[in-house]
């Protein structure tokens, strides 16, 4: 049996979102659908996201809906993300703390990876790493 494992994030503007990480990572949304799309869906929630499927920095996939109650982030939880290349890292690590928070700046570490943290605007913490 194979299974996949996703990131799924509920998010307060989840369209202002996924178009952050495609700026900030490269990327594009793969598919997405309203809550305009189920019958009966009162007209304030119609453009509201119910499914967004996002592609970045690479072949990697992101998920997203709009929260119907307010969004709260934590450190407990991370997305981690390792490179190849040095240069696409720090640009990542660049990228990502547009607006928010570096936790840990992006620099060789003793165990000899490039490794960085940051919680981007939306409030969600990034493990950037260059192996």
């Amino acid at each position: 049996m194979g299974a996949q494992i996703y990131a799924y994030l509920m998010s307060e503007d989840a369209r202002s979102q996924a178009n952050f990480y495609i700026a900030a990572l490269g990327g594009e949304i793969q598919f997405l659908a309203t809550y305009g799309e189920a019958p009966g869906t009162p007209e304030a929630m119609k453009e509201k996201v119910m499914h967004l499927a996002l592609t970045v920095a690479g072949t990697n996939t992101l998920m997203f809906a709009d929260s119907l109650e307010p969004v709260s982030y934590n450190r407990s939880t991370s997305i981690s993300i390792v490179y190849d290349d040095l240069a696409e890292a720090t640009a990542a690590y660049a990228n990502l703390s547009q607006g928010g928070e570096s936790k840990y700046p992006f620099a060789l570490q003793p165990w000899g990876a490039h490794y960085g943290e940051v919680i981007d605007k939306f409030g969600v913490t990034w493990m950037i790493t260059k192996q």
